[in-house]
């Protein structure tokens, strides 16, 4: 688009209106789907389960932004309890913080995906190669932990640029959002964060909670452990089983 705009500029001076306007929409139309998660318009985004994963009454409960010492066991617990498996999206300098953790993590049954090194706020923000370097220092820490590079990789906040999906493409990353969001992290009641998760919930959906505080907003005790007893309860009661990413992605 700017070279575009600088060979009009060249022959035809006169239309730098024009030039400019186009590119503050096109700036503006990338800017907005960078601003939603959900948004596909930057690259191939999974937001649900496949098709089969769905027949099979597959859900996928993801978790961000850990590990914490003080909440992830306690999160392993309930899901063991339940018989339910997870997807931990974790980061980078947390694992290397508590190694011991992300390895209990993967022997409990479950998977640990890639979260960025840092979780930073400005990680829409960043360029081409700090955006391999951040990612890439986290999936050489959690690949170096469970013996397994990840697979899939989640933007904090879920806010992305358009240089995201090629730096996730040279390392073999696989974006992921999700069906249903619970904000958790935000003031709000157990019963509001379980409503958002667990209405109308159905085969192939994604969901996303916390598990650790790279938000800096922290609750006591942290909203997630009031929710997943309940939450638990209902996809049971609901015919549905909570597998990992991973395993609905490939299963046949």
């Amino acid at each position: 688009m700017h070279a575009a705009g600088l060979a009009a500029l060249a022959v035809m001076p006169a239309s730098w209106p024009w030039v400019a306007g186009t590119l503050v929409a096109n700036h503006a139309l990338l800017a907005g789907a960078g601003l939603l998660p959900r948004s596909r318009m930057l690259g191939a985004n999974l937001t649900r389960l496949p098709d089969a994963a769905a027949r099979r009454g597959e859900i996928a409960l993801t978790f961000d932004d850990g590990p914490d010492p003080a909440t992830t066991p306690r999160v392993l617990d309930l899901l063991d309890a339940h018989g339910a498996r997870a997807t931990f999206f974790c980061v980078g300098r947390e694992a290397a913080r508590h190694a011991a953790l992300v390895r209990e993590v993967v022997a409990r049954g479950h998977a640990i995906e890639n979260h960025t090194e840092r979780h930073s706020t400005t990680f829409g923000w960043y360029g081409p190669r700090r955006l391999r370097e951040d990612i890439g220092a986290a999936q050489h820490t959690l690949s170096e932990l469970t013996g397994q590079a990840p697979r899939f990789f989640r933007a904090p906040f879920g806010m992305r640029s358009p240089l995201l999906d090629p730096a996730l493409a040279t390392l073999g990353l696989r974006l992921v959002s999700w069906t249903r969001r619970g904000f958790d992290t935000a003031a709000a009641p157990p019963d509001r964060v379980i409503a958002r998760l667990a209405h109308g919930l159905a085969g192939g959906d994604i969901l996303v909670l916390h598990d650790g505080q790279a938000t800096g907003r922290r609750r006591t005790p942290p909203t997630v452990l009031a929710v997943l007893p309940e939450l638990l309860a209902r996809v049971r009661d609901a015919g549905l089983a909570s597998v990992t990413l991973r395993h609905a992605c490939d299963a046949r």
